[in-house]
């Protein structure tokens, strides 16, 4: 069991899941309304436990699940919802070992589920042009995992619009606003029996990905859909759906990367390779 430790964000919530957020700290303190907790309390005690505070008030401390850290955590671009990133990596077959390219990184939403998932014999390369989410993310990144550096993530300074310089990897995911423009690098770098997945927020964009996926005869079995998250209400003989809904946020594309037996389809594909300047996180 993985207790606490100073430099992890705990949630302290109340019965009626009100949340409170802070980073342990040895010899810290956390105040609420004129009440006071000593991070030492915290400091070695397992998740889910109950503390009282100085004046007698309640609180379950719990080690912060990925969708509440996501929805929290510092942003420097627009994060995807728990409900979709929770299909991506299902959709997109996310393994363990598996070599997966993603652009851009943003606020490292994607990424950490994706570091996850691919587990320590895999690798996460993210392109990313914009320095200062790059930093956000890294942050946001080393946080939750609550370590200086994590191996398995690759930072390309560069734009995925130019070219992808790894060859023969597992999957591609993408979440920038033009994914249709690597559709043709994709069919170059992505190995047989791959798996291209984009999410995009509007139906033109949707359109213009399957349509550069249905151009490319190296990719079928292309679906596109929504997802909609609604909530529901028990409590007793009250059975309702919650009056707020997460509702469309965005399209998710999916496709498989084949090797037809045509000669139109080309033969092997390859495409030389460029050099870049990388930074491991």
């Amino acid at each position: 069991m993985r207790l606490f430790a100073p430099g992890e964000i705990v949630h302290l919530m109340t019965h009626d899941a009100k949340t409170y957020r802070f980073i342990l700290q040895a010899g810290g303190t956390f105040q609420f309304s004129g009440e006071t907790l000593l991070h030492d309390q915290v400091i070695g005690q397992e998740d889910g436990i109950e503390i009282t505070l100085s004046r007698g008030s309640r609180f379950f401390v719990f080690r912060p699940t990925l969708a509440q850290y996501t929805l929290h955590m510092p942003r420097g671009a627009q994060v995807l919802y728990p409900k979709d990133l929770a299909l991506i990596l299902m959709w997109a077959d996310i393994y363990p070992g598996a070599t997966v390219i993603e652009a851009g990184i943003g606020s490292g939403a994607l990424t950490i589920p994706l570091l996850d998932a691919v587990g320590e014999k895999g690798q996460v390369v993210s392109y990313e042009i914009r320095e200062d989410f790059a930093d956000q993310a890294i942050r946001n990144i080393r946080r939750y995992f609550n370590c200086a550096t994590v191996d398995r993530l690759t930072v390309q300074p560069r734009d995925i619009y130019e070219g992808i310089l790894e060859e023969q990897v597992d999957r591609i995911v993408l979440d920038l606003p033009e994914p249709h423009r690597v559709v043709p690098l994709a069919a170059q770098k992505l190995r047989t029996g791959g798996v291209f997945l984009s999410f995009v927020p509007t139906v033109p964009q949707a359109v213009k990905v399957v349509e550069a996926l249905q151009l490319e005869r190296g990719f079928s079995f292309i679906e596109t859909f929504e997802t909609l998250l609604r909530p529901w209400n028990i409590e007793g003989r009250s059975v309702r759906p919650h009056l707020r809904m997460v509702g469309h946020s965005g399209f998710i594309t999916t496709a498989r990367r084949v090797k037809r037996l045509s000669p139109s389809s080309g033969g092997e594909l390859s495409a030389p390779v460029e050099t870049s300047d990388t930074h491991t996180v």
